[in-house]
């Protein structure tokens, strides 16, 4: 247990728009990979932030806190509670993703088919209260099970002295980095739960979603760094009206995409991402952010394959994209729960960007910047079975005798991939059925 202080806390294949897979999803590699993973909704709109923290607190719920600057005094009526499965069913939607391809006999005559039709998308109030330690309660609310401040501070030793009066356990090195946002004048978000409201719900904390107005499209990071030990994932899942979002002070990279692995990653497609993951961090020397997906969700085909089910606008209203329903953007807790939500057009382009991250090599928070690319990408991987085939054609001879070099090709793929050795890639390829020495008939 702990106090959880924090936000909430190489080859790139750019994908066609129009049916570029015809394989069939088999695989996701989700957050719940990574460990000390982190998962945040950002939803931006000109001027207008929306976040959407997850938290992954495991402990006693007497022990959580969560302290995040922000650039105003938030009213209550834009501090919401939000299921966590919307979280999740993001998550299981953009995840990095296998697919798998069935060669055909080329020895078997070729049968005219129907196109398969392609995938459509779904149908359309408080009291300002100074103290002794220069900090100013600039609001009070109770939000579900939390209770919530909004906090001012003149000093970040004032403000560390407050929080721990109150019984916010604060871990050492917290000052410095408080005190670089009291001097950009940004205001505190404070949150811990409410024990006598909390015995009357289910038992999980859900997450808590904050709104504001600003200047400035970032994400504030580095308070996750104060308690942190090592490493930690972020995932951000960034929801935007005009294109692709990537960072502006650090460098945004697309993971590699598109190659052809072995068989046998169907059954251990998790270990491989992972792997994948850690490899190209550590040959980036943890300096850059990475993207996993980047969707217009706008157009005719939500996803290219779909990997879970397709957000719809309620959703994507839900976790902070007001303008899919303009009519409820100003809406209270309370209001939308009789609000009437007609089905409306998916508008939005989806970036999931994955950063791991520590102080030393992450020293500033993360600053975004929104393009006007509306090209899609994912981090896919594709399995091809090969036919088999009895080579009774001479088109069926020449296609085993390249059976070997596709496989080594697969091999090697896997190996710069992960970092693991080719010669163990191969001796499991072998296991499986993938041989690298075929027998062609006569």
């Amino acid at each position: 247990a702990g106090t959880a202080l924090c936000l909430a806390g190489a080859i790139a294949t750019p994908v066609a728009p129009a049916l570029a897979f015809c394989g069939f999803y088999v695989a996701q590699a989700d957050s719940k990979l990574f460990n000390k993973s982190s998962k945040v909704v950002l939803a931006w709109d000109a001027g207008r932030a929306s976040v959407t923290m997850a938290s992954d607190y495991e402990g006693d719920p007497k022990e959580f806190a969560l302290v995040v600057p922000v650039p105003t005094v938030v009213k209550e009526r834009d501090i919401r509670v939000v299921d966590n499965a919307l979280v999740d069913k993001l998550d299981a939607y953009s995840a990095p993703r296998l697919t798998e391809y069935f060669d055909r006999d080329p020895c078997e005559p070729v049968v005219a088919a129907e196109a398969m039709p392609a995938a459509v998308p779904p149908p359309p109030g408080s009291s300002r209260a100074g103290n002794a330690e220069g900090v100013t309660i600039e609001a009070r609310y109770e939000v579900g099970v939390y209770d919530i401040l909004i906090l001012s501070a003149q000093d970040s030793s004032g403000l560390v002295a407050w929080l721990k009066t109150n019984d916010y356990r604060i871990p050492g090195g917290a000052e410095g980095v408080l005190g670089s946002y009291i001097r950009q004048g940004m205001h505190f978000f404070v949150a811990k739960v409410n024990l006598e409201r909390q015995k009357t719900s289910d038992g999980y904390l859900r997450p808590l979603q904050v709104s504001y107005e600003t200047r400035k499209f970032m994400l504030p990071i580095r308070l996750g760094t104060v308690n942190a030990n090592g490493p930690q994932d972020l995932i951000v899942f960034v929801l935007s009206r005009k294109g692709r979002v990537e960072t502006s002070n650090y460098q945004t990279a697309k993971m590699p995409s598109g190659m052809a692995i072995p068989l046998f990653a169907k059954s251990d497609f998790g270990s491989i991402y992972k792997a994948a993951f850690d490899t190209r961090v550590e040959a980036d020397g943890m300096s850059k952010v990475y993207m996993e997906y980047g969707w217009d969700m706008s157009g005719y085909m939500p996803c290219d394959p779909c990997s879970a089910a397709v957000p719809n606008s309620v959703d994507l209203f839900t976790l902070g994209a007001r303008w899919h329903y303009p009519q409820f953007a100003g809406a209270s807790a309370e209001e939308l729960k009789t609000a009437q939500f007609a089905p409306g057009p998916l508008d939005a382009y989806l970036t999931r960007l994955h950063v791991r991250y520590t102080a030393q090599n992450f020293p500033e928070d993360l600053a975004f910047t929104e393009t006007r690319d509306r090209e899609p990408f994912q981090a896919i991987y594709k399995l091809a079975h090969p036919a088999k085939s009895t080579g009774s054609c001479e088109q069926g001879r020449q296609y085993l005798r390249s059976l070997p070099q596709r496989f080594a090709v697969e091999a090697r793929n896997l190996a710069r991939l992960t970092g693991w050795s080719e010669v163990g890639i191969r001796a499991r390829m072998e296991k499986s059925g993938q041989s690298f020495s075929v027998t062609v008939p006569n």
